[in-house]
């Protein structure tokens, strides 16, 4: 099954071999779909090993877009700055191609199921809340997590753009388990300091 999100990337690779993309080319060249595929493209990085100081401004990207689906949008915008950033072209073309690799996989498993979830008026609404949530999750300073939620962000990206509403349910379930795990993070950071006198003491 060759799915809209493979095609894109394949439209992506094929301008790459042109001249560099920036941010505002991709939306350009997706419409309604860039705002999930440029949102993969961003968190995608966070899979590997990638260079310092990229987690604040792709994160931040992320949840600019994410926050336009949360009120409704269907044409994505972003600030100047961040639209006409170009990936350099070595950087973009690993991502695009890791990018690539990974929807080998979600071609397996994507394709248009659960109708009456895909298309529900408020479904791109709600889809958009949990990737902004996970975005945040993503930015927040804990160490050795970004992949987590980033896998629960391109479950959702490619759901919807595939109007997968099974794996958006997929995606719905690892939203709520991502935030369970940090949970967990936040409060062990918060009890263990204080724990820690009491066992020294005893």
């Amino acid at each position: 099954m060759h799915l809209k999100f493979s095609q894109d990337i394949k439209i992506l690779l094929q301008r790459l071999a042109e001249k560099p993309l920036s941010l505002g080319d991709i939306l350009a060249e997706t419409s309604e779909r860039g705002f999930n595929l440029v949102i993969a493209l961003l968190v995608l990085p966070f899979l590997f090993p990638m260079p310092p100081g990229l987690t604040g401004p792709f994160g931040g990207a992320c949840l600019i877009l994410s926050l336009q689906m949360v009120l409704g949008r269907r044409s994505p915008w972003l600030p100047q700055k961040i639209a006409t950033y170009k990936f350099p072209r070595a950087f973009a073309n690993v991502l695009l191609q890791n990018l690539r690799r990974i929807t080998r996989i979600l071609e397996k498993i994507a394709r248009p199921r659960l109708p009456k979830i895909a298309a529900h008026p408020y479904i791109w609404r709600f889809n958009g809340f949990c990737i902004s949530w996970l975005s945040v999750l993503l930015i927040s300073p804990v160490p050795l997590t970004n992949p987590i939620p980033t896998i629960g962000i391109l479950l959702l990206a490619v759901a919807t753009i595939e109007s997968d509403g099974l794996l958006m349910c997929v995606g719905y379930i690892f939203t709520v388990l991502t935030t369970l795990l940090f949970a967990l993070i936040g409060y062990l950071f918060l009890t263990v300091p204080n724990l820690l006198p009491e066992l020294l003491a005893s």
